[in-house]
């Protein structure tokens, strides 16, 4: 092939390009598909026994951090285009890997778990003004950790809750503006 066939086939495709981002795509790198501006985040209930008292304050600011660093949108104190809303209604502890009793008689150690489970759940509701098909409420999101019995969990609790709380907000994030 001469350059001029090089030349054509590189103008075509400089300007399928230029038409594909022209188009009525609104698609940023982290996911987020909205046309909103502003999103109200309101305080997130702790509706559980096991939970610290602070637990819904963490759980809100985390909130409105994600949504600040994984969007365009500004959070508002009030009339946001998006509105969020929950309650913590699950924080759990459970035994897993259960291990089996050892020796016989007085001897014998009990049965004991070699793991526990942190979990826990939010109950969220999610209101867009302007696209109000992508409504929900009252959607269950929850996630767990396991820990080493060997671990004492006030040791482990905030890094657990990091982890469980991280992806809770990806699950949260990608069921409202992500669209997924």
């Amino acid at each position: 092939m001469n350059a001029r066939c090089y030349l054509r086939i590189i103008s075509l495709a400089g300007l399928g390009m230029v038409l594909l981002f022209s188009g009525c795509l609104k698609y940023s790198l982290t996911g987020a598909s909205t046309n909103a501006k502003t999103i109200q985040v309101d305080p997130f209930f702790n509706n559980t026994e096991l939970g610290a008292a602070n637990l819904g304050q963490t759980f809100t600011n985390r909130v409105k951090d994600y949504y600040q660093q994984n969007s365009s949108l500004r959070v508002v104190p009030t009339n946001g285009e998006l509105q969020i809303e929950g309650t913590i209604t699950t924080y759990s502890t459970t035994p897993v890997a259960p291990q089996a009793s050892a020796g016989a008689g007085v001897n014998s150690t009990p049965n004991f778990a070699a793991q526990t489970r942190l979990t826990i759940a939010v109950k969220v509701s999610y209101v867009d003004n302007a696209e109000p098909k992508n409504n929900f409420k009252d959607r269950n999101f929850s996630f767990y950790a396991d820990f080493d019995n060997t671990q004492d969990f006030y040791s482990v609790q905030e890094t657990l809750e990091k982890k469980i709380f991280d992806q809770i907000l990806i699950d949260i994030f990608n069921a409202t503006i992500a669209n997924w």
